[in-house]
């Protein structure tokens, strides 16, 4: 079941097309990461979905909603982290989170246990007194979340929310962005490649105002074109074991390099598509009388495939 419904969004700023006719669909419980390079149209889709932003043209719900005809309904649906993530420095983090509570008109009654319960889930019930000023910028960003959380909303928007956070930080946001995406359904837009592929089950990637790649991890590796490749560690002379991997039917390309063990030899070999060489490489290395000491085969990384499926075509 979608919750999210986009087809053909279109978005112009005077001459320039940021969005070009870009559709996608979000199901019910996905964490879907939102990639793109600088100027793809990422957060120019996130402001839309959350009705901060009119569009040119085009089509979206949100929980059944029109973004265009009803957006205070859509609010009310999604809870939304921008990426400069505004808060207001003087206040403490219980004020500044009950204020936010009545913004999204939750009844008066229920505030106080809104505010206990996003406190809890986001790390903060020792620091609802603490003057947002204060805090360190991975407090911050829990206090951003926690605001967007207080109306308890079934989606939640979160734009670069590790962006500025040292490494212990942003493993503290990961996993409760992971622990958030158990009960609501959550796009993260990111430039951090490394922490869409450890929280997110499916990805979208952008470029130029389209819709590039989408699917899991492992459906994009499958669509884009490549090769496979083995990393091989051999002990023997270099000019000698090149001469005889090579020749192997399927191999492309080698590189070699020493390796640091004496006497060793760093083979990457690649290989025409879909071809494992795993067999025959080491048949012919115990055919030459040379050592084998490590052989695994490499599989396309997430920033391989961002790196093919956004280059210009120019």
């Amino acid at each position: 079941m979608s919750v999210i419904h986009v087809r053909n969004l279109r978005k112009n700023y005077e001459a320039f097309e940021a969005l070009k006719g870009i559709s996608f669909d979000v199901e019910k419980g996905e964490v879907v990461g939102f990639l793109g390079p600088n100027g793809a149209g990422k957060t120019t889709t996130m402001k839309i979905l959350t009705c901060v932003m009119a569009a040119t043209s085009g089509e979206v719900h949100v929980a059944d909603h029109d973004c265009f005809r009803d957006p205070v309904a859509v609010r009310r649906r999604i809870g939304y982290l921008p990426e400069n993530n505004p808060l207001y420095g003087d206040m403490k983090v219980a004020e500044y989170i009950r204020y936010i509570a009545e913004l999204h008109d939750v009844p008066k009654s229920k505030i106080h246990e809104c505010l206990e319960f996003v406190a809890g889930e986001c790390g903060l019930k020792d620091r609802l007194n603490d003057v947002i000023s204060t805090l360190s910028k991975g407090y911050r960003q829990r206090v951003g979340l926690a605001a967007a959380l207080v109306h308890d909303p079934d989606i939640l928007i979160l734009d670069e929310p590790t962006v500025g956070l040292d490494p212990n930080q942003i493993v503290e946001i990961r996993n409760l962005i992971k622990k958030l995406g158990k009960e609501k359904t959550v796009i993260l837009c990111s430039h951090i490649l490394a922490e869409v592929e450890l929280t997110c089950n499916r990805i979208l990637i952008i470029n130029q105002g389209q819709v590039v790649a989408s699917g899991t991890p492992a459906e994009l590796k499958a669509q884009v074109e490549g090769h496979a490749s083995l990393r091989v560690v051999v002990r023997g002379e270099k000019k000698a074991i090149v001469e005889a991997i090579k020749v192997i039917p399927g191999v492309k390309k080698i590189r070699a390099t020493a390796a640091k063990e004496k006497g060793a030899v760093v083979l990457e070999i690649e290989a025409a598509k879909k071809k494992d060489l795993r067999e025959a490489v080491t048949q012919a290395i115990f055919e030459n009388h040379f050592h084998l000491l490590e052989i695994h085969k490499e599989s396309v990384s997430l920033e391989e495939i961002f790196n093919q499926v956004t280059q210009n075509k120019d």
